[in-house]
């Protein structure tokens, strides 16, 4: 008589190997892609998106003397905080001639705030003014800003009857 062979189901020791490998590599990936979409949801913005805009506000103008007193209003309301920013401006008169030319410090500037500055165009009496030009900005600094960065990010508007350009 032949003795019979007791037959097992044991799996091989291969296949119990691969399915814990299988089982590791699917948790992994799925913490790999759960974190990956956490950091992509924190990661600064793209370098060509839009930043926050500068915007510059000709406010006000009043006589002082012999000068025109000039209220500009500046509203970083949506961007980060800036040391320096230094623009070029020129009032022109009604003609469309330029009169005076004036660098202004317009800084340092809080982020998510909005300031007035004042100063004068010298020399120049206020219904004189035919329009201002934002004609750059001459500096400007703070995280990681730059001069060309902020003069794309600065828009202009007016209150007063004197157009206000860039």
């Amino acid at each position: 008589m032949e003795k019979a062979q007791v037959l097992t189901r044991e799996k091989p020791r291969n296949r119990v190997r691969i399915g814990r490998l299988a089982r590791g590599l699917v948790a992994g990936l799925a913490l790999t892609l759960a974190t990956g979409a956490r950091a992509q949801d924190t990661a600064p913005s793209a370098p060509d998106a839009k930043a926050a805009p500068i915007k510059l506000q000709l406010n006000r103008l009043e006589p002082a003397s012999e000068s025109c007193r000039t209220y500009l209003l500046v509203d970083n309301s949506r961007g980060t905080a800036l040391k320096s920013l230094k623009v070029d401006l020129f009032a022109f008169d009604q003609e469309g001639v330029a009169q005076k030319r004036v660098a202004v410090e317009l800084g340092p500037l809080p982020d998510r705030k909005t300031i007035v500055k004042i100063f004068d165009f010298t020399g120049i009496a206020c219904p004189k003014i035919g329009r201002v030009l934002l004609n750059d900005v001459l500096a400007c600094e703070g995280g990681e800003a730059s001069r060309e960065t902020c003069l794309e990010r600065t828009e202009t508007e007016t209150k007063t009857s004197v157009a206000f350009d860039r």
